[in-house]
């Protein structure tokens, strides 16, 4: 796929990451005026477009992920579909993910600064910790669990934000 590249309302720029169901694209959202703004986009590789399975948890996920405000929680903005293609429109983390981050200390041989992992640990028990006791509009709880709590589903940004994904 050549990059950039219409999708819908929004331009794809560059792929950030493939997996084996879906990938996430760096992309602009335009609005009036000029308004832009830069958002990911997650979208179900085409080789899975006929998994009822996959899609029924890609469109949990979204149904989930959507009733979730927290600074530590990426926001997602939109559950949508183009060309029968279901996709998810969420925050953009400029930065990298936490699998990548512990890669690069390995191939240094180094160990993370004892700082640098309690910040993490701590913003990511903030995220999941709102998620877990998170209530509907009727004050019942939503029961939320993060079934994959792994690095490469822990975004850091550049300006030490930390955001967890893929609920």
């Amino acid at each position: 796929m050549r990059l950039p590249q219409p999708f819908g309302k929004y331009l794809l720029l560059e792929r950030i990451s493939v997996g084996g169901m879906a990938e996430v694209f760096k992309a602009k959202a335009f609005g009036v005026e000029g308004f832009e703004k830069i958002i990911a986009i997650k979208k179900i590789l085409p080789t899975m477009v006929e998994d009822d399975e996959f899609i029924t948890m890609f469109l949990d996920e979204a149904r989930i992920s959507v009733q979730l405000n927290h600074p530590n929680v990426v926001q997602i903005h939109e559950l949508g579909k183009q060309d029968e293609q279901f996709y998810i429109a969420m925050d953009y983390v400029a930065g990298k993910d936490l699998k990548t981050i512990l890669e690069r200390y390995r191939r240094r041989r180094e160990i993370m600064p004892t700082a640098q992992a309690v910040h993490l640990a701590i913003q990511m028990s903030r995220g999941l910790d709102y998620a877990h006791k998170k209530k509907d509009a009727r004050g019942l709880d939503l029961h939320i669990v993060h079934r994959d709590v792994s690095p490469q589903n822990i975004l850091v940004g550049y300006d030490g934000t930390v955001k967890i994904i893929d609920f």
